[in-house]
């Protein structure tokens, strides 16, 4: 029931239609009796300000931030969390009685999803990254925030890795962090054995299922856990080989719904049903299928 009283959260984005943060967040103001209500809104790049004018106008509890604004936002925030800043991009933002408060949850998520799955602490863990995206970015600053001991970024386009590199290194003063040509034969030959794997890229992402992984059986070999990021579907290629070869697998289906449930947290101050969450999500998915 919508009624003088609700309190609205959003999405910005462009484009949104694919999102199921909608789904996921009103199934669980539904369940946990909370008068609000999740819209997604199309945003274009030359409205992004203006959005955020909107936010503090109209009294809007916050919104997720999703491609291609999650930067573009931070010049008309009032603060950023300590994520946000290190990472250089905004997922979710909180209005604080006017003032605008910028979160990077992805990160958080991630390593939400890691420990909910699998009990995996990243304290002391040798990782391998593949991609050097933003979806890399926030794993990476959040891994070494994490006090992982070793961190490898691999990436087709070197440079683009060598920069996340230098990024890592002054804002986190991480030494032991190293850039990688994605090349499967460099990276066994030059890698020791991983406690994690991360595949950052759509490889694999609906509706290209079949699409072969970047990485191959004698590195997967070399670790003893492999995440996915890509959640739809929610086990690729990847994870079901990792999985033939006895090695643990989280999917990203888990990142998405932690990243979201921390969104939650922050503008409601309550803690989100997190199977709810899941099982709207797979209902939709199972749905498509």
């Amino acid at each position: 029931m919508i009624n003088s009283s609700t309190k609205l959260v959003g999405l910005l984005g462009d484009p949104v239609e694919h999102s199921k943060s909608p789904l996921m967040h009103n199934a669980v103001f539904d369940q946990l009796g909370l008068n609000y209500r999740y819209l997604a809104f199309q945003v274009k790049a030359k409205e992004v300000k203006e959005a955020l004018q909107g936010i503090r106008a109209l009294g809007i509890k916050g919104v997720n931030v999703t491609i291609p604004h999650k930067e573009a936002v931070i010049k008309s925030l009032d603060e950023l969390s300590k994520e946000a800043k290190l990472i250089g991009a905004v997922n979710t933002i909180e209005n604080k009685q006017g003032e605008l408060i910028g979160h990077n949850t992805d990160g958080q998520g991630f390593i939400r999803a890691l420990g909910e799955g699998v009990g995996f602490s990243a304290q002391g863990k040798k990782a391998l990254i593949i991609g050097a995206g933003g979806a890399a970015k926030a794993v990476a600053f959040q891994l070494g925030l994490e006090g992982v001991s070793q961190l490898y970024i691999a990436n087709r386009t070197f440079e683009t890795a060598v920069e996340l590199v230098k990024n890592l290194e002054e804002k986190l003063s991480l030494s032991k962090v190293e850039a990688l040509t994605l090349q499967d034969k460099n990276l066994v030959d030059n890698l020791p054995e991983l406690d994690l794997i991360v595949d950052t890229t759509p490889i694999g992402m609906y509706p290209q299922i079949d699409a072969t992984p970047v990485i191959g059986d004698k590195l997967l070999k070399r670790t003893s856990l492999v995440t996915d990021l890509v959640y739809n579907p929610v086990e690729t290629v990847l994870l079901k080989r990792a999985k033939s070869l006895g090695i643990k697998t989280v999917s990203g289906l888990g990142m998405l719904i932690y990243q979201g449930a921390i969104a939650f947290e922050i503008w409601t101050g309550q803690e989100a049903e997190i199977g709810t969450m899941r099982d709207v999500i797979l209902s939709q998915l199972k749905a498509r299928d």
